[in-house]
């Protein structure tokens, strides 16, 4: 862009002076510079949606590639469901093969009955008598009179 440099700026300056003249000079600078700063923001809108318009094309670049990955692992999911589906009509045919025979079908085994505890340990709290004694933490809820009398400043005679 244009150089201008101190030097310049005066020479321009007192030429200003000289052919404005004093009266007019700082409505003239006012325009100048409200002119200026509309100038640089018209430029850095600008800049603004063309940054905009390269981040939406290479968005639609990264868009593309990942339905691409995603087009090449859907196919790879559907091949391997076939080889699957097919692995497990082999088995079956080899399992009613086996039980047409005459081999002995597995038992049916049932799991044993357990009774549901209940986690007792975890309604009692987990943290230890003697830590809430150490610390200082109310095991035992007083009620309004009795942490009154408790607390009450006793009478020196």
């Amino acid at each position: 862009m244009i150089d201008l440099g101190l030097e310049k700026m005066m020479v321009i300056g007192a030429v200003a002076l000289i052919v404005i003249g004093p009266e007019k000079l700082p409505r003239v600078a006012r325009t100048v510079g409200t002119l200026m700063g509309k100038a640089q923001r018209y430029v850095a809108d600008v800049k603004a949606e063309v940054n905009r318009s390269i981040e939406l094309e290479e968005l639609k670049k990264m868009k593309e590639t990942v339905e691409t990955a995603a087009r090449d692992v859907q196919a790879a999911a559907r091949d391997m469901g076939s080889s699957l589906q097919a692995a497990a009509g082999d088995i079956e045919r080899s399992w009613k093969d086996d039980t047409a025979s005459g081999a002995l079908e597995a038992p049916v085994v049932y799991p044993e009955y357990r009774h549901p505890r209940k986690k007792w340990r975890i309604k009692q709290g987990a943290t230890p008598t003697w830590y809430k004694a150490r610390n200082g933490i109310r095991t035992r809820a007083l009620s309004g009179a009795a942490r009154v009398a408790r607390y009450r400043p006793r009478k020196f005679n």
